[in-house]
């Protein structure tokens, strides 16, 4: 298996791979500094955050569920049915035009600060590889002489850990979606009383322990769609991890006696073996790069060792660096993404203030629609009642249009939380005939934990024609 070589890193092909295609494994050294801790304070929160939401509560329910069985969603304990669809596409619009939006601005700063490719491979897998194997030279070592004496216990330890990381994470992401009530009685069963959630729970696992623990920067160079469309959403003002490529150059590898034309770059390499994707960050901004500030830290530790300024590879946009003016914030693009992401969240936020608790259809029995007995006209219907939430719910339903009978004259119940049932009903009209056929106004009326709510609903009757 080979290991990335800094010092003869290709320019003319991916960091990643060697000249016949095949994968070069990177290990990144360990880096120490500022953004470094910033970082992992950041992730620890978002960690935790995966791990205890399921188990959280409000009201008396999940704080976040996505119950596919029931087809239901709660939020912060609103419940969404799945006749809340369209929802979804003001939550998906929000997210996709946020994440465009903190590009134009910030450029990569997903990929380095909150995608979980990079909070788990970082903040997990990585360390679990440290505490275990050790530090770089020594995993360059068992990757190399993987059969050597404590290599290879250390390799079996190491996957035996990931096996059971990653078959937590599994069983916690299921639980988004089933509740860690429903999953830990799943887990005291038989798995064939489960089968489903058994299956998907390993399958997730396996895709976990190939992805974070074999695949890894892969991902992000070779599948991950968002390294390819994120320069057209950046221009000469986005914020980026950039090299300072007037103050540090010519290199020069001296550290005493250096040349006055010299620049401030020792060619140390530091920032290649701290890379996780093994680009040179000094080459320019580049589809690998996953802004994680591994290489300010490296080089401000280095400039600091050889008292020079800090800076030299760090956030900075190229109008920065070129024109030495600031950054344009006024953008057209930018400002259009605003607009757009403005009206996303408006859209989200008046859909859910016209959010009901309750859902209801009325439906035309399909068999006999209508039927004529002695000058009297009859119209079959039946009403489905859902009660999508975690309350049980009263209903009433009754006719406010004259000239026309319902039979019953008052529909009435009681749902369970999440109950479905169907209500037969018949509309009446006594000597319809030379009559226009009416549209008949229903009122419906829904109480759960609050007072009543009122809905109504004109329905067209049918009839034989003249």
């Amino acid at each position: 298996m080979s290991t990335l070589d800094p010092r003869h890193l290709p320019q003319d092909r991916l960091s990643s791979t060697n000249e016949d295609g095949s994968r070069l494994w990177i290990i990144p050294a360990r880096v120490r500094g500022p953004w470094k801790n910033r970082k992992t304070i950041f992730h620890i929160c978002l960690l935790l955050l995966f791990v205890l939401i399921p188990w959280l509560r409000y009201n008396g329910r999940p704080l976040f569920l996505f119950d596919i069985f029931n087809r239901q969603f709660v939020f912060l304990g609103h419940v969404f049915g799945a006749h809340d669809g369209p929802l979804l596409f003001f939550v998906l619009g929000i997210l996709g035009f946020s994440l465009i939006v903190a590009t134009a601005i910030w450029g990569r700063v997903w990929c380095g600060w909150a995608c979980p490719q990079t909070v788990f491979i970082e903040q997990v897998f990585r360390r679990i590889e440290t505490w275990v194997i050790g530090n770089r030279a020594m995993q360059l070592d068992c990757h190399k002489n993987p059969l050597k004496p404590g290599n290879l216990t250390k390799i079996v330890i190491k996957w035996v850990l990931f096996v059971i990381v990653s078959l937590f994470l599994s069983h916690t992401f299921i639980a988004y979606f089933v509740s860690w009530e429903s999953l830990l009685q799943m887990m005291s069963q038989a798995p064939q009383d489960s089968w489903t959630v058994f299956l998907f729970v390993f399958i997730i696992a396996a895709i976990l322990l190939f992805d974070f623990a074999w695949f890894r920067e892969q991902f992000c160079i070779i599948m991950c769609p968002y390294g390819r469309f994120q320069s057209v959403l950046m221009d000469q003002n986005s914020l980026t991890i950039t090299y300072d490529y007037t103050r540090g150059e010519p290199r020069n590898r001296k550290i005493t006696d250096i040349p006055a034309h010299s620049g401030d770059c020792i060619d140390c390499f530091k920032c290649v073996s701290v890379c996780p994707t093994g680009i040179d960050i000094r080459n320019g901004l580049q589809l690998e790069c996953i802004a994680c500030t591994a290489c300010i830290d490296a080089c401000d530790e280095v400039m600091e060792k050889i008292q020079r300024p800090k800076g030299l590879i760090r956030y900075a946009a190229q109008s920065d660096l070129e024109r030495k003016q600031g950054r344009k914030w006024f953008r057209p693009r930018l400002l259009l993404y605003f607009v757009v992401l403005l009206a996303m969240i408006s859209g989200l936020a008046y859909s859910v203030s016209q959010h009901k608790s309750y859902y209801y259809s009325v439906l035309r029995q399909g068999q006999r629609p209508y039927v004529v007995n002695d000058g009297v006209l009859l119209n079959n219907y039946r009403i489905h009642f859902k009660n999508p939430s975690l309350n049980h719910m009263e209903y009433e339903v009754r006719i406010q249009s004259t000239g026309v009978k319902m039979s019953p004259d008052l529909i009435q119940g009681r749902l369970a939380p999440n109950e479905s049932i169907h209500r037969p009903f018949f509309l009446e009209i006594q000597n319809f005939q030379g009559k226009p056929l009416p549209q008949v106004k229903l009122l419906f009326r829904f109480r759960g934990k609050r007072s009543w709510e009122e809905s109504s609903q004109f329905v067209q009757m049918v009839g034989p024609k003249p």
